[in-house]
Formats: structure tokens, sequence, C-alpha cells
């Protein structure tokens, strides 16, 4: 109460916001630059220290995702203003995580059998969120989101396929013994395989458990950024996590089923079939 008369609060919508050099979470300038130059050098200085191998890829990958960020970042503001360029764009997202994963997986031509597990988890899950509307058919809107989902099929799929794969070669004979028994070779394959290609979903289903409480992923904090509120950002970002998780075990069953059926494998099943 003020003189008598109540206090009333406006509108959350008529509210002035904070200026938007107070809510970035990270200013672009140049001690930007220098701080993660600073972060890479002393990456690939540990990874050199310690013998832990992949220096060269450490320092590659860290040059790779900066040139592509900036060039994404320019490319984003053209393709989002026509379909044909969006729909263009959104296939080389699928096309480099199919041959990303495809080529961590094996070496020799089935690697393109990755791109199955990609799509079967991420095509449904897109198309049932532009079916209901909650999200639009704009660019903007389109491109993180489907990013984020191809990204989480692109982590199971090499996970799985990686992991059944190692495990398929540790315990060729428990296979062979399967056979023995009677098993078809999609079994046989299945039993070996299975256990270890579940791992894939451990850091989807670790990072679901404890949001909120180890950490604030990145479209809570990017939503809480751009002046949504709290219980919005939650939302986003429940709505995320949920997605991932449909998207990631339709990808690991899938990759498991490639390799059980040897579609997906490291020795060639014929000559013809190698590199």
């Amino acid at each position: 109460m003020h003189n008598g008369a109540p206090v009333v609060s406006p509108p959350a919508s008529t509210r002035p916001r904070r200026p938007y050099s107070e809510r970035v979470l990270l200013p672009v300038n140049v001690t930007l630059g220098i701080v993660l130059a600073v972060l890479l050098i002393a990456a690939v200085a540990v990874a050199a220290l310690a013998r832990l191998g992949h220096t060269r890829a450490i320092a590659v990958a860290g040059l790779r995702a900066a040139a592509q960020l900036a060039a994404v970042s320019y490319l984003i503001g053209w393709v989002v203003h026509a379909l044909p360029r969006l729909l263009g764009f959104l296939l080389l997202m699928f096309a480099v995580a199919a041959r990303t994963a495809g080529r961590r997986i094996t070496r020799n031509r089935s690697w393109w059998w990755a791109a199955l597990p990609i799509a079967v988890g991420v095509v449904p899950v897109v198309g049932l969120l532009l079916l209901t509307g909650l999200v639009p058919p704009r660019g903007l809107t389109l491109i993180p989101v489907t990013g984020i989902l191809i990204g989480g099929a692109l982590t199971a799929t090499v996970l799985a396929g990686r992991r059944a794969l190692d495990e398929l070669e540790t315990r060729r004979g428990e296979f062979e013994a399967g056979l023995a028994l009677g098993l078809l070779d999609r079994d046989a394959r299945m039993e070996v395989a299975r256990p270890a290609a579940s791992d894939a979903l451990l850091p989807g289903l670790d990072q679901t458990r404890t949001v909120g409480l180890v950490t604030l992923p990145g479209a809570f904090v990017g939503m809480l950024l751009g002046g949504a509120s709290p219980v919005q950002a939650g939302a986003v970002q429940l709505f995320v996590l949920v997605a991932l998780l449909a998207v990631q075990a339709t990808a690991c069953a899938v990759a498991l089923e490639l390799v059980a059926r040897g579609r997906l494998h490291r020795v060639p099943l014929t000559p013809a079939e190698g590199e």
C-alpha cells in the first residue's frame, strides 16, 4: 500500500527488459578470442604431457569448430529466408552427421548405413513437432531444434555401433559358440553386442537425470538470456531432453540391429566390400 492505494506491478510483457549487453552470456570481442586460444592450447598441452594421444585431433577440432561456427553464423541468416535453402541446409547437416558417424564406426564401405539410425531417430520426431505445431516451420526455430536432435542421434549411433563392433571382436569366441548352439548369425551377434551397445544411452540418461542439479543445459540458458521466464525455459529444456531420449533410443536400437545383421561391419563380408 502507498498513500492508501495498492501498488500494482506492470505486466511482465510491459516491464523494461535488460539491455542486450547485460543479457549475453559471452561478449564477442578480442578478450574472448584470447581466452579461447589459451584454453585450446591448454587442452593440447595436457593431452601431450599426459600422452593421451589425439593431440593433433584436439587442435584441429578446435580450429575447425571456430571456422565452421563462423561460417554457419553467417549462412543461417541467408538460408532462413527461403524454403529450398532451408531444406538444403538441413540435408547438409544430416549428411555431415551420417558421414561422421559412419567413419567413426568403420572405415569400409558399410559406413553409409550409419545414415539409417540417424534418419529413423530424427525424422519422425521432427515430423511430429511440425504436425502438432510445437515447432513452427521457420528456419530460426527448425534449424536449432533439428540440429540438437541430429547431434543426439549421431552420438548414440557412434557409441552403439563402436561398442557393439568392439564387443564382437573381443568376444568372438562367444559369437562362434552361439552359432555352434544353432543360433542364427543375427541372434548370436545380438546376444554378444546388445549389453555393450545399450551403454550408448547412458550420456543422455545422465544428462536428463541431473538437469538442474549438476548443469543448466544450453536451451535453458539460451531461453533465459533471450528474456523468457524460468518456467518457459524449463519447459523448453524438458522438451529437448525428452525428445533426445526418444531419438537416441531409436538410433541405438537401429544401429545395434544393423550390426547384428552384418550391415555395419569392420571385416568385409566379401573382397568387394573392403576399401
